[in-house]
């Protein structure tokens, strides 16, 4: 039987210590240093989600605002497009391409200023740059209005820049809108001209035929041969006419403009309408020597629209043409064209100059000729019950030689 001794107790009691120490400190020092590996990647990971929140938030805002984010290499001359979302959704990600061939694609009018652009950035000339362009699409002929901005990233010691950074996107939407504006302006600007002229002439025109019923009154009850009053009678009749029809011209391009009046479409001869004006005006063109005359392309043709509305602009063409047309006729006709019938009316009269044979002969207010009576309404009221009737107005003239009126209006 062994005995063990207090001291030998004592002295396995050390030993225990001796080694359990050092292990216990290992295992601290290993506790530590695997604590701080945790922290250090638990850092880690919220800098790399936050640097990725970040980067879906820079996507996004370039996805929404259809930016081209490029970096030109200065020793290169390269462009690197490194998130480009002008055209598709997705975004095409980093691609190159050489300086020449970006330029290549820029409108040559705008070429030149962008490489003077360029240039100066890469000199060091000026620290940023912006310009509006027109560009074509890479393997296109079509083109695009684009902007641009540019400033310098990095430089060498001697401060001479290595990298350019910027954006670009396209602006063919904002360029539209701009041109819209401008348009308007500029038909504002017209129209406050041409209703200058208006309120000025017709003034005048209500002035005229004012003047002669008011003076032609005050005579009449005074003047005892017979003769001598028919002939005022007449002449207030005229001007009494002349007034009203001015009024009426007013009027119906109010109506016209306010969008009041529905269209009442009907079957009727086109024919027989066109008969219809001709015995209308057969007194006027007689008492001035002019022929009035119908023609017709083949067989009658029937007509689905508003009979009124088409019968006015008719009426409109023909006084036109009455009050231009000295000697010769003054014909009506029609033909078919594609999908439409085109009717129209020609004169032998004095023509109109070719720089008014346009679409603006059509505006309210429009007088080729200031010094013959009329409000410049007439043919504008024209346009508008064409319009109205899904059709369209137009003319051909030549000046000496006279002039040809039409409508064209959807067969059915």
């Amino acid at each position: 039987m062994i005995l063990f001794s207090f001291y030998d107790i004592m002295r396995y009691d050390i030993l225990v210590w001796v080694v359990a120490i050092p292990l216990v400190l290992v295992a601290l020092a290993l506790a530590i240093a695997q604590y701080r590996q945790y922290k250090r990647l638990s850092a880690e990971l919220k800098q790399l989600s936050k640097m990725k929140s970040h980067s879906i938030e820079y996507e996004l805002v370039l996805k929404v605002m259809k930016l081209c984010v490029w970096r030109y290499d200065v020793p290169t001359a390269t462009v690197t497009y490194e998130s480009d979302y002008r055209d598709t959704s997705e975004g095409l990600m980093s691609y190159q391409v050489p300086l020449p061939a970006v330029l290549s694609r820029i409108m040559p009018e705008y070429e030149e200023q962008l490489k003077e652009g360029v240039q100066a950035l890469v000199a060091g000339v000026i620290d940023d740059f912006y310009m509006q362009y027109r560009a074509h699409y890479p393997q296109s002929e079509d083109t695009y209005w684009g902007e641009s901005y540019a400033l310098v990233d990095q430089r060498d010691v001697d401060g001479k820049p290595l990298a350019i950074v910027g954006t670009s996107m396209r602006i063919d939407d904002r360029k539209a809108i701009e041109q819209d504006l401008i348009d308007a302006r500029n038909h504002a600007q017209e129209s406050d001209r041409l209703k200058s002229a208006f309120l000025a002439n017709i003034s005048h025109e209500i002035r005229t035929p004012l003047n002669a019923i008011v003076g032609f009154s005050d005579v009449l009850p005074q003047v005892e041969d017979a003769e001598e009053r028919s002939k005022m009678v007449v002449l207030l009749k005229q001007n009494t006419a002349q007034l009203l029809h001015l009024i009426d011209d007013m009027v119906r391009m109010s109506e016209l403009e306010a969008g009041s009046g529905s269209v009442k479409k009907e079957h009727f001869s086109l024919t027989a309408l066109l008969e219809e004006v001709a015995v209308r005006y057969k007194e006027r063109s007689e008492e001035t020597g002019i022929a009035m005359t119908v023609e017709a392309d083949g067989d009658d043709a029937e007509l689905y629209t508003d009979r009124n509305r088409l019968l006015e602009i008719l009426n409109q063409y023909v006084n036109n043409a009455l009050k231009f047309t000295h000697e010769g006729r003054v014909t009506m006709g029609w033909q078919e064209k594609d999908e439409m019938i085109r009717i129209w009316v020609r004169d032998t009269g004095i023509g109109i100059a070719e720089e008014h044979c346009n679409e603006s002969i059509f505006e309210r207010f429009v007088k080729i000729d200031e010094f013959v009576p009329g409000n410049g309404l007439g043919l504008a009221i024209c346009r508008s019950m064409a319009e109205s009737l899904d059709g369209r107005v137009g003319l051909q003239s030549e000046q000496g030689k006279g002039s040809t009126f039409w409508v064209d209006l959807p067969k059915d």
